[in-house]
């Protein structure tokens, strides 16, 4: 049943040379941001849909002009047919989608409009501000106790000490567009995008898939304009996992060990990387920047108040802090800690019991492939968004694409016959 299920799903994915399901996407989400632009209860989110509602048209159309291009032009070679046609499109589309309006609110943010930014912005600068005056980005919990009930919330940072790094320029320079941190969060997350995509060495139209999936994908393009802070993590682990699949574990683990100084969410990945490289030998050259860039981001903040770590990064997600966090996404784990006597023990419980169950399987069988760890991380995030007390929807964006970018990470040789095969036999080369 699963094998006819993958099947279809490839059979969908190739119709018409993929433009079918590229043509669905972008009129999908031109009618998400729409949406958004018309109804959103959040105003930097309906500014990001007045415009993306037209970066997506306008791809739907280019998208039709292709499908005529392939029509009058079958089986030759043309500017508006083919992967690489495709794969720019999904670059622009993305650009204007996400890029456009970030740029667009930053600057409307500088002039003075206090609703263009979500509160991660906020928190994120603040965080730059304290690193830079008190030499660790995390407010003490009696420090956060000490101020007014309704100003709690934003004074906790519940980010790695790297994150603070993005909140610089603005507590160093002031207030101007390009010193909003979600502009330096674009910069990264397109710097290590790129340099993922150019290393992928899966099939072509696989890759255009792994493009729209964090480029096009509108949660994606959303969360670059209206916040951003999650984009050049899961761009940097992606870069990782592009690395690895080219034997390329010293630069991997810088990769990914910059990911997780900023967030934990990269922690996952650092250990699946981990046992990669175990596996490939290359523990030795992968270990020293997937552990020591977040080891060494901790340092100063826990010279000058190791509680002020604890408080903002472990116990305020965990629901442990002074307020709740505004991240109460209606899964599993929120609606057990919510609903269930010892709820929260409970979904802690069942978190501990999945991760335990993913060790013993990395012991058991360990991935030998990139292509196998990015499978690995993303069932392995899923469920932990699923089960953690406090969670977004938003997150789902980590496990979409890493199941996304898998088959693009796996070189042409390595992909199974029955995918490619009867797709390429008697057609020489794809186009």
């Amino acid at each position: 049943m699963t094998g006819r299920a993958v099947r279809g799903l490839e059979r969908v994915d190739r119709a018409g040379s993929g433009l079918t399901a590229d043509l669905v996407l972008y009129a999908l989400a031109a009618g998400f941001a729409l949406i958004t632009a018309l109804t959103s209860t959040l105003l930097p989110h309906r500014a990001w849909g007045a415009i993306a509602a037209w970066a997506y048209a306008v791809g739907a159309a280019a998208v039709l002009l292709q499908m005529a291009g392939r029509f009058t032009a079958y089986g030759r070679s043309g500017n508006l047919i083919g992967d690489s046609a495709r794969a720019a499109l999904a670059w622009t589309v993305g650009m204007a989608a996400g890029l456009v309006p970030l740029i667009v609110e930053a600057v409307q943010r500088a002039g003075g409009r206090t609703d263009r930014a979500q509160e991660e912005v906020l928190v994120v600068e603040r965080m730059g501000e304290r690193l830079l005056h008190d030499g660790t980005p995390y407010l003490a919990r009696d420090a956060i106790a000490a101020l007014p009930l309704d100003e709690r919330l934003m004074a906790y940072s519940p980010y790695q000490p790297g994150m603070a790094v993005f909140g610089l320029p603005r507590a160093a320079f002031g207030a101007h567009w390009w010193t909003d941190s979600r502009v330096w969060f674009a910069v990264v997350t397109v710097v290590a995008l790129i340099a993922a995509v150019r290393l992928a060495a899966g099939p072509s139209s696989l890759v255009v898939r792994a493009i729209q999936a964090v480029a096009v994908f509108p949660v994606a393009a959303l969360t670059i304009a209206t916040g951003g802070d999650d984009l050049p993590v899961l761009a940097l682990c992606l870069l990782a996992l592009a690395l690895a699949a080219r034997d390329r574990f010293g630069w991997a683990g810088v990769a990914v060990g910059a990911a997780a100084a900023g967030k934990l969410f990269a922690i996952p990945v650092v250990v699946v990387l981990a046992v990669l490289a175990v596996a490939r030998g290359r523990w030795k050259v992968f270990l020293p920047g997937a552990i020591g860039l977040p080891v060494l981001v901790l340092v100063p903040p826990f010279l000058v108040d190791s509680g002020g770590f604890v408080e903002n990064v472990l116990r305020f997600p965990l629901g442990h802090g002074l307020v709740k966090s505004p991240a109460q996404s209606p899964f599993p784990g929120y609606l057990i800690a919510q609903h269930l006597p010892g709820g929260r023990f409970l979904a802690a419980g069942l978190l501990v019991a999945v991760a335990a169950t993913i060790g013993v399987w990395l012991i058991r069988r360990p991935p030998r492939t990139a292509t196998t760890a990015a499978l690995i991380c993303a069932w392995g995030l899923l469920a932990a968004i699923l089960l953690l007390p406090t969670s977004r929807f938003g997150y789902l964006l980590y496990p979409v694409a890493l199941l996304a970018w898998a088959p693009a990470l796996a070189p042409v040789s390595d992909v199974s016959r029955r995918t490619f095969s009867k797709h390429t036999a008697g057609r020489g080369r794809s186009e």
